[in-house]
């Protein structure tokens, strides 16, 4: 059976994640804590484009149901008001940036317009280019068929690195919930997925999110997001889809002047020799692998994730069903000690363990996780959970996961993770 690849999505949505804002308080429930804490790699995909519209909603939750971790490099200021702007054609063409070589936040806005179909704009904003982080525009727009936020945002990458491969590459739908999704090379080199999907993964609201994600092969990204009501979350749904149909995403995100963009923004500072070593993950191929050698005998391996960050699954098989085992390897998280450990085993290396049976974080009916969670005296964190179905947003398809409790504490305690995946 050919593997899935799965580079969520997502749920961050990367490796230049913030620390989760969760860690600075006391949590009254650490159970649910853990449970968002343990899906936070595979939660940074959906991270950045929640981000490019989140100031529009003033509620920096991302739809998967966790606390929203802003990346370093994405900008998402509280909303401001603005009047609607006048009706615009769609155009090949798009502004001109200011003399001065920039592009100000009045250019991406109107270079955003000049690309939509004809129709009105309101709640207008926009950063351009001569900010400390990337630019942006994101306005809500009607084209006579109901109100749709709509955001876009330019930042750079590495094009053949980690980021690049996640933001191209489609999710797998065992993990998250979406209609259609097409990721391919274009004829300049450049990486495109265009995404139809939604924002609530268990659909409890019908607000769809269509995606559009672009990376240059000389490494500009560009993020297209619009939604089916004026707000991405707790907005009433004002029409059946986005405004934008896959081919209109693939014209505005792919438009030239993102890259002309891209050229006026500032370059970053090379990284200090003396400074401190951010914070990163292993890769999710690796951790995979690690995570492969580590199972019973008696279980096959029928679906694993792609390239990702600090968290990789797999899907297994004992002869009962698939069942599906997430893991994440993250470093530095010393500082969750006192919410998610509180009550945890105390090992004689000074390893804290707390295992854990709960009912699925997702849609699925009868979906039950069980979870091992450890946190090395390094501030290294290994959490393992497994499921009683291979998919956590379908119903269960077996009484209980393939591996027990056991075996799952025995594969987050391993000595490999210590010597790195």
């Amino acid at each position: 059976m050919p593997e899935n690849q799965y580079t969520d999505p997502f749920e961050d949505r990367f490796a230049a994640a913030l620390r989760d804002t969760g860690h600075s308080f006391r949590a009254d429930d650490p159970a649910a804590l853990a449970g968002r804490g343990e899906v936070r790699g595979r939660r940074k995909q959906l991270l950045r484009r929640t981000a490019v519209l989140g100031g529009m909603t003033g509620v920096a939750l991302v739809g998967v149901g966790a606390t929203l971790l802003l990346p370093a490099d994405v900008h998402g200021p509280r909303r401001t008001s603005a009047a609607a702007g006048p009706a615009a054609t769609a155009s090949p063409s798009a502004a001109s940036p200011s003399p001065a070589g920039t592009f100000t936040g009045d250019d991406m806005l109107r270079s955003l317009k000049e690309l939509l179909p004809q129709g009105t704009f309101s709640e207008e904003q926009a950063q351009g280019t001569g900010a400390t982080t990337p630019p942006y525009a994101r306005l809500v727009f009607d084209d006579g068929a109901g109100a749709a936020a709509l955001g876009l945002s330019v930042d750079r990458t590495d094009p053949g690195g980690e980021q690049a491969a996640q933001w191209t590459t489609c999710p797998d739908k065992s993990i998250v919930s979406y209609d259609d999704c097409t990721s391919a090379t274009q004829p300049d080199g450049s990486r495109l997925m265009l995404l139809r999907g939604y924002e609530y993964p268990d659909r409890r609201v019908d607000t769809r999110w269509w995606n559009a994600e672009l990376v240059t092969p000389d490494g500009v990204h560009v993020t297209l997001s619009e939604w089916n009501a004026p707000a991405q979350k707790d907005a009433p749904v004002s029409r059946p889809q986005p405004p934008l149909s896959v081919e209109q995403l693939k014209e505005v995100v792919t438009a030239d002047v993102w890259r002309r963009v891209a050229a006026a923004m500032p370059r970053s500072p090379e990284p200090s020799v003396t400074g401190e070593a951010p914070l990163e993950g292993r890769p999710s191929g690796a951790i995979a692998k690690t995570l492969m050698g580590l199972l019973p005998e008696n279980v096959k391996v029928t679906g694993r994730s792609g390239p990702g960050g600090d968290y990789a699954y797999l899907v297994v098989d004992d002869g009962k069903g698939g069942s599906l085992v997430q893991i994440n390897v993250q470093p530095g998280m010393s500082d969750v000690a006192g919410d998610l450990f509180r009550d945890a085993e105390k090992l004689a290396d000074g390893t804290l363990v707390t295992t854990r049976k709960s009912p699925g974080e997702k849609a699925g009916k009868d979906v039950v996780m069980w979870t091992a969670d450890t946190l090395r005296p390094d501030g290294l964190r290994v959490v393992v959970s497994a499921f009683n179905t291979p998919a956590q947003n379908e119903d269960a398809t077996r009484d209980a996961p393939a591996l027990t409790l056991a075996q799952l504490r025995e594969i987050a305690l391993s000595t490999v993770w210590d010597a790195g995946a």
